[in-house]
């Protein structure tokens, strides 16, 4: 016998910045943004480095060469333009020493400044920005988790009433086809699968009566998350709009050649630079963090029986007994099935296809799609479309 569907998937819907602690990622952004100013400064200084290193050594091999060329027969002009290489790199070894004091003393100083500044801390609470947007979201998202909270618990107790429902419908099914069957315990049998119908439907109405308490509350919910959430997006505005400053004024430190090859690379790395978009920064992390990201709302979950659990491990699919239906009796899905091994169907509610062999000792039939694929499904997964 074929195995049990998949469990479904984790509700998407979970991930959400609405949903309860998932403002976390936000909050901590300014701990982030405070590790990447760190990087940043890390990076520039390295680069600081180089342009010291690469000043010496331009100097280094200036010197030599000079007074090599000095001993050699040359004269007039061609000593000349050979004399102003060494006149040139000297010129470049002094350019990109003050490059490299200017990344060192102005960006970086300038950096640390800012730093300071923007990433005030609070004592034993880490950066008062981070603490200030943690119990603000916390604040404002009680309320409505705690309604959530009741919302979950009422649709747990709304299926275990629609199983017990299923459960005595079946039962009943299965006695009026007893005929050796009591009318007294037809009776009760009848009387229990009404009852349960009965407590169904109270718990629905509960079910429905706190998802409405939910659905009114949360205009204010997401008002008062989105008042939070645009001033932590303020403050990252104003960080991208100081980084942003700073790689451009770092850039005009570099970028020091006519040159018209390295004039290409510099002039591809402004275009970069020039591309630094507040408004497009935020606009993505709004999407894919925030109040943008795509959420699948709460609503009324339709509970969908499980598949029959077959009492053996394989189904014996070829049975040489069983009566193949001529023509088909065309039914509907009832519920969305997705067919594990490659004799199972799939499809979805509402789909229409013929049912070719009546249904086995284990609760599978065999059906047949409109496209021509045939296989097997669980039988109360679907209904006989009334003609």
């Amino acid at each position: 016998m074929l195995t049990l569907p998949r469990e479904p998937p984790e509700d998407t819907r979970m991930q959400s910045f609405w949903m309860p602690g998932n403002y976390e990622q936000t909050a901590r952004r300014t701990d982030q943004s405070f590790q990447a100013c760190n990087d940043i400064m890390a990076c520039f200084l390295e680069r600081a480095k180089v342009e010291k290193h690469y000043a010496q050594q331009l100097s280094e091999w200036s010197s030599k060469w000079k007074a090599v060329v000095d001993s050699r027969p040359l004269y007039g002009s061609l000593m000349r333009a050979w004399q102003c290489f060494f006149s040139s790199a000297e010129r470049l070894s002094i350019l990109h020493s003050s490059i490299s004091q200017s990344l060192h003393t102005e960006e970086g100083n300038r950096m640390k400044s800012w730093q300071k500044e923007t990433f005030p801390k609070n004592i034993f609470c880490g950066f008062r920005e981070t603490h200030e947007n943690e119990t603000g979201f916390a604040r404002a998202q009680k309320p409505w988790a705690k309604r959530l909270g009741k919302l979950d618990k009422a649709c747990g107790v709304y299926h275990k009433a629609c199983h017990k429902e299923q459960v005595a419908i079946d039962r009943e099914t299965q006695a009026k086809q007893n005929t050796e069957l009591s009318p007294e315990k037809l009776k009760k049998i009848q009387d229990a699968r009404e009852k349960a119908s009965e407590e169904k439907d109270k718990v629905c109405k509960k079910y429905e009566k706190v998802l409405e308490d939910l659905t009114s509350y949360t205009p204010h919910y997401m008002e008062e998350m989105e008042a939070i959430f645009d001033q932590s997006q303020e403050e990252e505005r104003k960080r991208i709009s100081f980084l942003k400053q700073a790689f451009m004024s770092i850039h005009r430190h570099l970028d020091i050649t006519n040159n018209e090859s390295v004039k290409t690379v510099y002039s591809e790395l402004h275009h970069t630079l020039m591309s630094i978009s507040e408004t497009d920064d935020l606009r993505g992390w709004k999407n894919n963090h925030g109040p943008g990201m795509p959420t699948d709302w709460p609503k009324i979950e339709e509970w969908v029986p499980p598949v029959k659990k077959p009492k053996n491990k394989k189904r014996d699919k070829v049975q040489k007994d069983k009566p193949v239906m001529i023509g088909g009796v065309k039914v509907r899905a009832l519920y969305d099935y997705v067919g594990e091994e490659s004799d199972e169907l799939s499809f979805k509610a509402g789909e229409v296809f013929l049912k070719v062999e009546e249904e086995d000792d284990q609760g599978w039939c065999r059906g047949m799609l409109d496209g021509g694929k045939d296989g097997f499904y669980p039988a109360n997964y679907s209904e006989a479309v009334v003609q």
